[in-house]
């Protein structure tokens, strides 16, 4: 996937192990880095939301693999069960 600013993405153990479990995250992407990184890997600047508000809580860059993101469910409210973010 390519993200770009605007999208928001479910990050977790399939973007980097770093966000395995309790440590996944729903980030709205600010920009994506144009510096040399390993081939598939993307350095990606956002805020992470509240899963419940959807509100902004902390900004952050995370360095993740693009084949590992995925877009959030639009318009749908989303819930932690087991690890995994999902669609409420």
């Amino acid at each position: 996937m390519d993200p770009k600013a605007g999208d928001v993405l479910v990050v977790d153990r399939r973007a980097s192990v770093q966000f395995n479990g309790d440590n996944a995250l729903i980030l709205r992407v600010i920009s994506v880095s144009d510096r040399a990184t390993y081939d598939g890997w993307a350095w990606i600047a956002g805020y992470v939301l509240d899963p419940e508000t959807g509100e902004a809580t902390v900004r952050r860059e995370i360095f993740v693999l693009r084949g590992g993101l995925r877009l959030a469910a639009s318009g749908s409210a989303l819930m932690r069960r087991g690890g995994r973010w999902r669609s409420i």
